[in-house]
């Protein structure tokens, strides 16, 4: 297992294009998920899709309260109510606005071994599995955001920018896309 570096270039190919189907899971598939958890750990975040780690392929790692999840392919096949919060993301570190999203969901698609999984999530962990599957359509939260106006610039904790060779300033967030 490997930490990777997290795409954070809002123009990268990878991160901004439309992953690719698995066609098979193979040893490389279960690295890369392997991989995807610790990166994910280790930033740390709840949530990593694999084209934010560069590679081009419809993968997601989930880690919410004690739940790990690996779908390979994921597709939300249901979903239902609405929710605005705020949200953040590996690849806009520290930007963060409110995104409207499904209050509840069911995902279906393949676990490390392929076999077929169904995921039926609510609230929080319905929301990372929808911003997770936005990021294999090449789609960031802050291209959902409705009113650029409420995006807004948090705080690095203290040392963390440092230790993450970034500036502790702001600077103006990503241009969305449409």
């Amino acid at each position: 297992m490997a930490v990777r570096p997290i795409v954070t270039d809002p123009e990268n190919k990878v991160l901004r294009g439309k992953a690719k189907r698995v066609g098979r899971i193979d040893d490389y598939v279960r690295r890369l998920i392997d991989d995807m958890v610790e990166t994910m750990r280790a930033a740390p975040g709840v949530g990593l899709a694999a084209p934010q780690i560069g590679v081009p392929l419809r993968v997601i790692v989930v880690d919410y309260e004690d739940q790990l999840f690996a779908v390979v392919n994921p597709e939300i096949v249901k979903s239902s109510g609405d929710e605005t919060d705020e949200e953040g993301c590996l690849s806009a570190p520290h930007w963060q606005g409110p995104v409207s999203r499904a209050a509840s969901l069911i995902v279906k698609g393949r676990d490390r071994d392929g076999k077929e999984v169904r995921i039926k999530a609510e609230g929080w962990l319905a929301r990372i599995f929808q911003h997770e599957c936005d990021h294999l359509e090449g789609t960031i939260f802050l291209d959902r955001v409705r009113d650029r106006s409420q995006i807004h610039w948090v705080e690095p904790e203290v040392g963390e920018a440092e230790a993450a060779g970034e500036d502790a300033e702001p600077h103006e967030p990503p241009e969305e896309r449409r």
